[in-house]
């Protein structure tokens, strides 16, 4: 049995709230930012000629061009920066559907990827398989949309 202590109910409200309060800085220093970014971005021609630069690949799965950042967030931050840059980016509820498909398969690869490398696992080629993954679904989920739209 458990001889610990349940902690009386304001030290236990004074702990989360302070144990949220630190998680919500700490997210807090990649969103702003990168939603002020791609947002600023948005009343420049950047965005627009990065955006026709992805259109094509971004296209196959419905979505613009402009949404390649997001997905660079995700594949090597993780997805509170991808959600970032999301926001501005004023997407349809279908289109940020699909980005939180392919995003929740596929994020934070490079972190993820080292740790399954350090447990004795393929980092490399699991990161692959869910890249792969991602792409698949992504496909699948903008065929079930042009059915849906037919």
């Amino acid at each position: 049995m458990n001889d610990s202590v349940i902690p009386d109910i304001p030290t236990r409200l004074r702990e989360g709230l302070r144990s949220g309060l630190q998680t919500s800085l700490k997210m807090a220093r990649w969103v702003l930012p990168l939603y002020l970014v791609v947002d600023l971005l948005k009343k420049t021609p950047v965005l627009d000629q990065i955006g026709t630069l992805f259109a094509p690949v971004m296209g196959v799965f419905g979505l613009p061009g402009e949404a390649a950042f997001a997905f660079v967030a995700a594949f090597l931050l993780n997805l509170y920066a991808a959600i970032a840059i999301l926001v501005p980016l004023e997407l349809t509820p279908w289109q940020v559907t699909q980005c939180g498909l392919m995003m929740g398969i596929a994020h934070n690869l490079v972190v993820e990827g080292a740790v399954l490398g350090s447990t004795g696992a393929r980092g490399g080629l699991l990161t692959l398989c869910r890249l792969f993954v991602a792409a698949a679904c992504g496909l699948l989920l903008s065929a079930l949309r042009l059915l849906v739209i037919s």
